[in-house]
């Protein structure tokens, strides 16, 4: 049996290498590091290979490697085999000097064919700048030494972590687009999550294209003389939409910092298993100020805004056609600025035209270089009579940010030759010449459309006149105000009982109190359907529960903090006999160990759940 499982084990995999997926030789490294710290350069291949050549080191300095490790995996599912195979070549390397640098492809031989990796570019960061003292000679006191590991001291003070507010450009043009990022720079600190409790500013002033952000991602890099670890936690495109100075308010974010706490007792094994708490840390992000400039003078005729760098693309969908026939001129606006704010260009139609809304198709795409894409409008037009007419250029206006001045594009001019169209009269000379080209289906007949009001006798369905009026009701009379007083009687009705109702549902609390049984009841039933299914975990939180949210509500107190005491404490106040407190203490110590014991007999159960009803029943006859 063995040398049977064997021979169907070589026989698949000989079977699985006929059908190898395709070669894939990549390397991987970090993409910052810092000057003399060590790093990992790995190489992956995921089929046998041999002759593995590395590349040139250079600017660098090698300091392990290379290791070898591999692994394979087969598995059959539903008749499919799917097997992989990888082998890893690691490096252990160094930067000594700081500067950005690539290491070239490494090679290797698979099935007699050579294969190249990717090259790897790596930037090399300086170390942090040590703090000098005023005297370099001298050696480092107590309080220096103190001040010089503050830092890891204190994990959440403002050297280790901020925010700051970048921007692309400080100085720009109305409507000219500019990216606004804030960044997170923290060191000797861990980062557990950020809070929803963020405060981003209005923006006033700034016509704002918000960029998706994704998973943020985390990365090196050296400021102010030091390594930091950056995280960029909101982008957003802005375009000013006046000139002057714009003030960017500061901006508010809050993140959550894991602390080590320290015993006073210190030991040995304080730095290996010390425990740890979360703070919450208000960051601040500073404003800024943008120098909007104003576009220049001499602006076009046709110029409505448009800022950036665009090309036009006309196009028209036949210059030959005959009369009621459909023809579309289409433009296609590309480039990249404030695509958003492009209006849409006016066509000089000829007289005799019908025209349609222009069709308006915008495919942007909104990157940290602004928003880019094409805007392409499509104007329909059909004309009503036979005959040649001319389309005049349509201009499009930008301002140009690159070359700093005003551009006008233009499409060609267009000769559409309209021939007569089928349903046109076969002799003009039937038709004034006014209506020339008015088709048949355009006249309509006037003065069978309007009714008159019939103020003749009426019949009734057996023939005889009618001429009896029913009598109205007399001003004055008792059904005269009453058609007026019982409408407002019942609207002044109306509104007193909703408002009544509104105070009362503004009353958190009231509400809670009132409906404090009903919620209770609710539970017990659920926990009654719970105890049939024998979901004994789920039965005892919802018995827990509806005991504690009556409480809650009939309480005025939050259920986090509800506890024994306390209830104790408020039911003694509200004058409740001491038995029935032992019993809501009782019920509710009860409910939260079986919820964690093991498990109780059906008999226990239903005797908790009588109990629970009984005792809501109780306190409900109190009327807490």
């Amino acid at each position: 049996m063995k040398r049977i499982l064997s021979l169907f084990l070589t026989l698949s995999f000989a079977t699985l290498s006929l059908f190898a997926d395709e070669v894939e030789f990549r390397a991987k490294a970090p993409a910052q590091v810092i000057e003399g710290k060590p790093f990992q350069l790995t190489y992956t291949v995921n089929q046998r290979g041999k002759d593995f050549q590395a590349p040139a080191f250079d600017n660098f300095e090698h300091l392990a490697g290379p290791y070898t490790s591999t692994s394979s995996s087969i598995s059959i599912v539903n008749g499919h085999h799917t097997s992989t195979y990888t082998v890893t070549y690691t490096f252990t390397l160094m930067g000594n000097t700081a500067g950005t640098y690539t290491i070239p492809p490494a090679s290797i031989r698979v099935s007699g064919d050579t294969y190249s990796s990717n090259g790897v570019r790596i930037t090399v960061l300086p170390p942090d700048e040590p703090i000098q003292s005023q005297n370099t000679n001298a050696p480092a006191t107590q309080q220096q030494r103190q001040s010089n590991s503050s830092a890891q001291a204190s994990p959440g003070s403002s050297d280790n972590i901020f925010i700051r507010t970048i921007v692309s450009k400080s100085k720009v043009h109305e409507q000219e687009a500019l990216l606004l990022s804030y960044k997170l720079y923290f060191a000797n600190v861990n980062v557990a999550q950020f809070t929803n409790n963020t405060k981003l500013p209005d923006f006033t002033g700034f016509l704002k294209q918000e960029l998706e952000q994704g998973e943020i991602q985390t990365e090196l890099e050296h400021y102010n003389g030091r390594n930091y670890q950056t995280a960029t936690l909101y982008r957003t495109i802005l375009y000013p939409q006046h000139s002057g100075d714009i003030k960017i308010d500061p901006a508010t974010f809050e993140a959550v910092l894991q602390v080590q706490t320290r015993s006073q007792v210190r030991s040995i094994f304080d730095d290996f298993f010390g425990s740890y708490t979360n703070v919450t840390k208000q960051l601040t992000a500073p404003g800024m100020t943008i120098h909007v400039a104003a576009l220049p003078t001499g602006k076009p005729a046709g110029f409505s805004g448009a800022v950036g760098s665009f090309t036009l693309t006309p196009s028209i969908s036949t210059t030959d056609l005959k009369a009621n026939e459909a023809v579309t001129l289409k433009l296609d606006i590309q480039g990249a600025g404030n695509m958003k704010l492009i209006k849409t260009p006016a066509v000089d139609w000829p007289e005799g035209f019908e025209l349609y809304d222009p069709k308006v198709t915008n495919n942007f795409r909104t990157s940290a270089n602004g928003v880019s894409g094409t805007k392409s409008i499509e104007y329909l037009a059909i004309p009503r009579a036979a005959g040649e007419y001319t389309i005049p250029p349509v201009t499009f206006s930008y301002y140009d940010i690159h070359d700093n001045a005003y551009k006008t594009l233009r499409t060609p001019e267009y000769t559409l030759h309209v021939a007569r169209g089928a349903n046109e009269a076969a002799n003009d000379n039937t038709q004034p010449q006014q209506f020339a080209g008015t088709q048949k289906e355009d006249i309509k007949q006037l003065g069978s459309d309007i009714r008159y009001i019939y103020a003749g006798e009426l019949k009734t369905k057996e023939g005889t006149l009618t001429t009896k009026k029913p009598s109205p009701v007399l001003f004055g009379s008792a059904g005269f105000y009453a058609a007026y007083a019982i409408p407002l009687a019942l609207a002044i009705l109306l509104f007193i009982v909703f408002r009544k109702r509104i105070r009362e549902n503004a009353d958190i609390r009231l509400v809670r109190y009132k409906r404090a049984n009903k919620v209770a009841q609710r539970r017990l039933k659920a926990a009654k359907q719970l105890l049939k299914q024998n979901n004994q975990s789920a039965f005892y939180e919802e018995i827990e529960r509806a005991a504690l949210s009556y409480l809650s509500d009939r309480l005025s107190i939050p259920t986090a903090e509800l506890s024994k005491d306390t209830i104790a404490d408020i039911l003694r106040r509200k004058n409740i006999s001491d038995e029935l407190i032992t019993e809501v203490q009782d019920v509710i110590a009860t409910a939260e160990f079986a919820r964690y014991a093991p498990a109780a007999s059906d008999h226990a159960q239903e005797d908790l759940y009588n109990r629970t009803a009984e005792l809501i029943n109780n306190l409900e006859n109190q009327k807490l």
